[in-house]
């Protein structure tokens, strides 16, 4: 099968220029610049005049909550989601039922990615106070990293113990580490007094006072430290705060991520958005939002994922106590991301390098990230000035709803390729459709 996408705006290694694209079964074969014709025979032709060709995004950090959390997403329906807004391939988090902190576990994942997701897939293994010894039994190939909660509620997944953590630092290499950095003795210690000043389940509007800028800090301050200390590979989720920034962008093997959430919203939105908005780390200050986007352009953030945590709605009843953290966010990263280009925080460039090169380079995906010939056939066309308006009945995510409902957004996906297939077409969709497991180093 042959494919030609032609008339295009290609965006790609820090480039925009007006070509083609071909493809040849799974690979792109060449890249023709505007001034030249193809006249060989293609089995598919895309007319992308007034649309953008950027690789598929590669989205390092989402929770599709399979197995044992299925009431809120599964692989089937999130991938879904993920190929409507031009993510091509996922890593999905360990702190699932049961968790991905075995090698059985690990298994049970892949088994689930290849009978369920529609992209591209792979699982970090989580890290614990008592698997370290299971670290040199991975198989590198397979799986981006090690995932580490330094700050987390979530069962035997909180590596609280020095000796744990030194041991996580000094045992993960070749395979880096992702740390969520927050501090628990310091949250723990803010929802008492927050309870004890506004009663058992506070506004959420406290929750950013209550998994404050210190608890974001000063774990990311001893998470940097052990990676130096150990000369580990690091690279820090979800980052929220200024303060956080001067920790990053002098060492090539320390590095963070921002997700679209934190980019796109402040405290502000709160008192529109509730709890809809509510996550771990809090959403924090303008000032600390506009500083991260600042960061996108100078080398302190180095990848943008979206932390996709879907809930059912009657989860996120409550405030600060009660309502869940986590928000579904997939299917619109790209083009929220495209928004802040028209806003003119960054251009459209850097959002390729953000959300499909570094996750390449950093994980070290092989052959996916770029447009290059050779590469995976992975590529999402995208069109400006197109309005539409966030609804339930678009949204895919099992959960029906987002934070962005109601949002009307100025580009638009209008094609998702993954391994060269046609996956997602203007609305339409290729459901028996099954993507590949990713391959690393």
């Amino acid at each position: 099968m042959k494919t030609l996408i032609s008339n295009a705006t290609i965006v790609n290694e820090g480039c925009t220029s007006q070509g083609s694209v071909i493809i040849c079964d799974d690979r792109i074969t060449d890249i023709i610049a505007d001034s030249h014709t193809p006249h060989e025979h293609f089995d598919h032709e895309i007319n992308a005049s007034g649309c953008f060709v950027l690789p598929g995004i590669i989205d390092s950090h989402v929770h599709f909550r399979e197995p044992g959390l299925t009431h809120k997403a599964d692989i089937e329906s999130e991938s879904r989601a993920a190929a409507y807004g031009g993510v091509t391939s996922f890593f999905d988090m360990p702190n699932t039922v049961p968790q991905t902190t075995s090698l059985e576990a690990l298994e049970q994942k892949f088994a689930l990615g290849k009978a369920g997701s529609h992209v591209n897939y792979s699982f970090f293994f989580g890290a614990t106070n008592d698997n370290v010894h299971l670290f040199r039994q991975l198989d590198v190939h397979r799986i981006p990293g090690i995932k580490l909660f330094m700050g987390s509620s979530t069962g035997n997944m909180l590596v609280d113990r020095q000796e744990s953590l030194e041991a996580v630092f000094s045992t993960a290499a070749p395979l880096p580490v992702m740390a969520h950095c927050e501090d628990t003795a310091i949250i723990n210690a803010n929802m008492k007094e927050a309870k004890r000043l506004y009663g058992d389940d506070p506004d959420v509007c406290h929750h950013p006072e209550i998994r404050s800028e210190e608890a974001c800090f000063l774990s990311t301050k001893s998470a940097v430290a052990m990676a130096t200390k150990h000369g580990a590979r690091l690279h820090v989720a979800h980052l929220t705060t200024q303060r956080e920034l001067q920790l990053f962008g002098s060492d090539p093997h320390i590095t963070a991520e921002a997700t679209v959430s934190h980019l796109f919203f402040c405290d502000e939105d709160y008192r529109r958005l509730g709890t809809l908005i509510k996550c771990n780390p809090a959403i924090k200050t303008r000032a600390d939002r506009d500083a991260l986007r600042k960061a996108l352009l100078d080398g302190r953030i180095t990848t943008i994922g979206t932390d996709h945590a879907p809930h059912l709605l009657s989860e996120k009843e409550g405030g600060a106590s009660k309502a869940v953290s986590g928000m579904p966010m997939v299917q619109f990263s790209l083009v929220a991301m495209l928004e802040l280009v028209d806003a003119g925080v960054l251009p459209i460039e850097r959002v390729v390098e953000l959300m499909c090169h570094h996750p390449a380079l950093l994980f070290e995906v092989r052959d996916r990230g770029f447009i290059r010939p050779g590469y995976k056939a992975d590529l999402v066309i995208v069109k400006p000035h197109s309005p539409w308006t966030v609804d339930e009945q678009c949204i895919q995510s099992k959960c029906k709803w987002s934070p962005m409902m109601g949002h009307t957004f100025h580009w638009q996906v209008q094609h998702t390729f993954c391994n060269g297939l046609h996956l997602y077409n203007q609305g339409k969709f290729f459901d028996d459709y099954r993507g590949e497991e990713l391959r690393f180093r």
